[in-house]
């Protein structure tokens, strides 16, 4: 299961932002244990890793490792990165303040605003938010017996290569959609759940048909602009991504030799909205802190989303868009974390909005998905650090 959502995961406001720079004094001098949590998720495997916390001494934010393969230079504080699944928190609390407009609703039928699609009448609007749907996942699925059922080509497993061969292809959201609806649902809605891209991508399809406007557009109407989240960017098929940002590399095998390829450009609409957005380490804090804070969502709206669902996940749960996860040390932290082809980040909150913590990480994926495990170790290690300190073994296997 552990791998399951690793494997869905597929896959600054402020003026220094633009440099990547950041003052002496949020460098963090006096938080060396922090310093050394990054350094030692390098030495892990990672190129580089990026951080920010804030908490009850302040603000710290800091660097490890490299930008890119064959330099020196540390990945930039403040540097834009692909932030994948945390997309769908984004998408999740857009689609709750149009339910607090009175735009739609969390328990009417998806198939009333998108019926286009001959979507089940028992999927609602709540069932895409919190992965009850049973929809088949676009980018594929891992059933419980080991049995793998393939959708689009997607940087992981066999179809490594075919993604690298077409990276730049554009797809639509409809069309991803229309693949998902094409083979058989995992279960009877509302039976279950299990991670699925296509429930997030149908919430895009929502947004757009009560709205009007782009996806894009009403981020910007209701969290872009109103949080002043400059370095966040809907990309839909564009490949680009802001500067400053550190790379990212895919390995793979042609010909019976080994070939890295810097696939910091590619285009993400293979993954739409299930987690094609890029941010930066302090606009991701900005975003959850706000959330979680009561700035965005009225208090009803936000206890939904935080409402925990089972999963199947030891101590991990999912909400609207979000994990309710337990910490090791008992405590209990409101998440999500997205890989995206060379990058993953993690954004927690304390339930209150006290404690945060962001990072982004910059690595070299492949097809066999080596670095999973460590990603999983990379996020418990700072878990631990940041909201259990002394309390846990930082040291200790993930799940």
């Amino acid at each position: 299961m552990v791998r399951k959502i690793t494997e869905a995961l597929d896959a600054a406001r402020v003026a220094v932002a633009d440099s990547g720079a950041v003052p002496e004094a949020a460098a963090g001098q006096d938080r060396p244990e922090l310093q050394k949590a990054i350094e030692e998720i390098v030495e892990s495997g990672f190129l580089g890793v990026s951080l920010r916390v804030h908490d009850e001494r302040g603000e710290w934010a800091g660097s490890a490792g490299v930008a890119e393969l064959g330099g020196t230079a540390k990945p930039p504080v403040n540097g834009h990165a692909r932030i994948g699944s945390n997309t769908k928190t984004f998408t999740a609390t857009l689609v709750l303040q149009l339910v607090a407009e009175g735009r739609t609703e969390l328990d009417i039928p998806a198939a009333d605003y998108l019926p286009e699609f001959g979507l089940d009448r028992r999927i609602t609007v709540r069932m895409l938010l919190q992965h009850t749907s049973g929809l088949f996942n676009f980018t594929g699925e891992v059933y419980d017996d080991g049995t793998i059922v393939h959708g689009i080509p997607i940087p992981y497993g066999t179809t490594g290569k075919e993604w690298v061969d077409n990276r730049f292809h554009a797809y639509r959201p409809e069309e991803l959609v229309r693949l998902a609806l094409s083979k058989p649902a995992r279960f009877e809605p509302g039976t279950g759940w299990s991670y699925s891209n296509t429930n997030y991508v149908l919430a895009r399809l929502l947004i757009e048909k009560v709205t009007g406007r782009s996806l894009a557009e009403e981020m910007q109407r209701l969290i872009l602009g109103p949080l002043g989240l400059s370095g966040t960017v809907v990309p839909d098929a564009s490949p680009e991504i802001p500067e400053p940002h550190a790379h990212v590399y895919y390995r793979y095998e042609e010909a019976g030799r080994q070939k890295t390829i810097d696939v910091t450009r590619h285009n993400p609409s293979w993954v739409s909205t299930g987690g094609d957005m890029i941010s930066t380490c302090q606009d991701l804090h900005t975003f959850i802190s706000a959330l979680i804070g009561g700035k965005l969502l009225p208090t009803p709206l936000l206890a939904e989303m935080c409402t925990p669902h089972a999963t199947g996940i030891p101590n991990m749960d999912y909400g609207l868009g979000v994990f309710v996860q337990k910490t090791d040390c008992g405590g209990t932290v409101i998440t999500h974390n997205g890989g995206m082809v060379g990058s993953a980040a993690l954004m927690y909150s304390t339930p209150d909005g006290s404690k945060t913590l962001t990072a982004v990480l910059n690595l070299v994926d492949d097809a066999d998905m080596s670095m999973a495990t460590a990603f999983q170790n990379a996020q418990r290690r700072l878990v631990n650090e940041v909201f259990c300190g002394e309390q846990a073994d930082p040291a200790q296997p993930a799940d």
